[in-house]
């Protein structure tokens, strides 16, 4: 157990992140009293049964009173409703955080709601499994994980200073911290995260609508790398759905990219160059490699998967 980071820490909204942040950040030691802000009453009921926190609110501004850390854990499309609900309640020099796979759209709706007394310093665990809900999260999810911190553009001492207490924390739970601009952060997520989820949805979908394939068929026959993708696409839909709308320029970016790519990988598979197609398998070989070689193999969005239940 460490100490304290924050006396206090409320989460806003409490599925697969912010329940873990919470089992994380109690398990660490890293909080004293954790608050919950949630508006659905059957995840309140589950929050309250499971002991997740020492209280429990349908109120954001009775849930981020008096708090020292605010952590916003909504879709990134209410992220605004959700900072402007819990705005009055928050104290002055509170750091407010968030876990949205999106910076730069969520970074301008928290400044825009949020009071100046406040310092934002937007976040990003990128961790996560398929599931959702408050019995999802589990404390290791966050460990040898990176969380990416967006910090605005200010070198002020106090501002400073609460981004670095943030990456404390977040050390405190096991990640490795890194700050990132937003705008670059989002471009590399839609590349690393988002367009592989794009392609995920997509295929699952076609092979749904395939004629002369029964659905049957499908699920039966499916070898492992179909089973990812239909993991994968099992993921959210609220929460992608909104990444793909407030992230849509860096994603259409790298779409249009890998469009390309695609219709000369089809090319070379229509007129027979072998030698194309084994380079670049010998190429994303060695980049599979190289991943699991930095430890980036316990960042499969399925680890921890059968623990999610406690």
């Amino acid at each position: 157990m460490g100490e304290p980071v924050y006396a206090k820490m409320a989460v806003v909204g409490c599925g697969l992140i912010g329940s873990s942040v919470i089992r994380a950040a109690r398990e660490a030691g890293v909080v004293g009293e954790i608050a919950v802000a949630e508006t659905s009453a059957p995840a309140r009921e589950r929050i309250v049964a499971l002991g997740l926190a020492d209280a429990v609110f349908g109120d954001a501004v009775e849930a981020v009173r008096d708090a020292d850390l605010v952590v916003f854990a909504v879709p990134v499309m209410s992220m605004a409703a959700a900072a402007k609900a819990a705005a009055p309640g928050l104290k002055a020099g509170a750091t407010v955080t968030d876990v949205g796979s999106v910076k730069e759209h969520v970074a301008d709706a928290l400044t825009a709601a949020l009071p100046d007394s406040v310092f934002v310093v937007p976040g990003h665990p990128i961790a996560g499994t398929e599931q959702s809900g408050p019995d999802a999260g589990f404390a290791e999810l966050f460990q040898n994980r990176w969380t990416i911190l967006t910090p605005q553009a200010r070198e002020d001492e106090p501002y400073r200073d609460a981004v670095a207490r943030l990456a404390r924390f977040w050390t405190a739970l096991g990640a490795r911290v890194e700050e990132m601009d937003p705008k670059h952060h989002d471009l590399v997520l839609a590349i690393t995260s988002h367009l592989p989820h794009l392609i995920a949805y997509n295929i699952v979908g076609t092979a749904a609508d395939l004629e002369g394939v029964a659905e049957a068929e499908v699920m039966k026959y499916s070898a492992g790398g179909f089973r990812d993708f239909t993991r994968i696409a099992a993921s959210d839909p609220t929460m992608w759905r909104d990444v793909f709308l407030t992230n849509k320029d860096a994603v259409l970016e790298v779409l249009g990219r890998f469009t390309e790519d695609l219709q000369a990988l089809s090319r070379a598979i229509r007129w027979g160059e072998g030698d194309k197609l084994f380079d670049l398998f010998s190429r994303t070989r060695e980049i599979r490699r190289g991943i699991v070689a930095m430890g980036q193999e316990s960042a499969e969005p399925n680890f921890g998967r059968d623990r999610g239940k406690h």
